[in-house]
């Protein structure tokens, strides 16, 4: 029993350590443990209500239900992430979420991305840059100036080098008194019961002390206890007739016809007593 408790105490502190929660929005929506938000009137808010996915209407709904869940910043909804200690889920845009995880290594973002749009710079219709800027763009893109300036100012300035930290070996958590709490009430139900189970095994067995009115009840029970724990201990036959037995200065000798015979039969145990 203890060590089928053992087992299943380390399978179940490997299973804590290894298993998330929450790997993606679907996860979310399927429990109600940990509350989950967005800025309120932002891109990702409108997401939610104009999408025609049915996981992401009914996280619309619950979130619609429950106005307290949405913030009026983006800071705002970090800080309540921090603050919960992972009771709260905020959706943001991706690219400020990579922002922000490489400076909180607290932080982590959960799952892919929901939806996929390109920043853009807004000119008025017709403006004759139009076709300059998209070309000079085209040109920065493909000759790797843009994914250079993100991995400088995203990954590079200010940042805490978070993924290294997230990517490196947990630590095993120590074990408390709660782990181990277990094992301690088995430990001392079984002494418990064993200690019951002897004592029934000892009146059981001392039955016939009960039935017999001619024997002094509580010097034999004394009798008895000494034997069960000791090897040498004197045990008394409460027969009846020919088969009765008497002590002689500590061992027993059987009663026999002929003296003689008696004596020797004295001898022989005092030599192996």
């Amino acid at each position: 029993m203890v060590s089928t408790y053992t087992a299943n105490l380390a399978a179940s502190l490997t299973a804590e350590s290894l298993q998330s929660p929450i790997d993606s929005a679907k996860d979310l929506a399927k429990q109600t443990d940990i509350e989950y938000g967005c800025l309120n009137g932002g891109s990702t808010c409108k997401f939610f209500q104009n999408s025609e996915d049915v996981i992401y209407q009914q996280m619309w709904n619950n979130m619609a239900t429950n106005p307290k869940v949405f913030t009026k910043s983006n800071p705002e909804g970090i800080q309540r992430v921090v603050n919960s200690k992972g009771g709260y889920a905020f959706f943001m845009e991706s690219t400020s979420i990579e922002y922000v995880i490489e400076r909180n290594c607290g932080l982590a973002k959960i799952g892919g991305e929901l939806d996929s749009k390109s920043y853009g710079i807004g000119l008025r219709k017709g403006s004759p840059y139009t076709n300059e800027l998209n070309g000079a763009l085209l040109k920065l893109q493909e000759a790797g100036v843009l994914h250079k300036l993100k991995t400088r100012w995203w990954k590079e300035k200010g940042a805490k080098n978070c993924a290294a930290s997230r990517n490196a070996p947990t630590q095993a958590k120590p074990l408390t008194l709660a782990n181990v709490l277990g094992v301690f009430v088995v430990l001392i139900a079984g002494l418990f019961l064993a200690t019951i189970m002897a004592f029934i095994e000892f009146i059981w067995s001392s039955r016939k002390l009960f039935m017999n009115k001619n024997v002094d009840m509580l010097s034999q029970l004394k009798n008895e206890a000494a034997s069960s724990f000791s090897r040498r201990g004197i045990k008394s036959n409460l027969g009846a007739g020919n088969s009765m037995r008497s002590i002689h200065s500590g061992y027993f000798t059987p009663r026999l016809s002929r003296r003689g015979t008696r004596n020797k039969a004295s001898l022989i145990l005092n030599k192996f007593c």
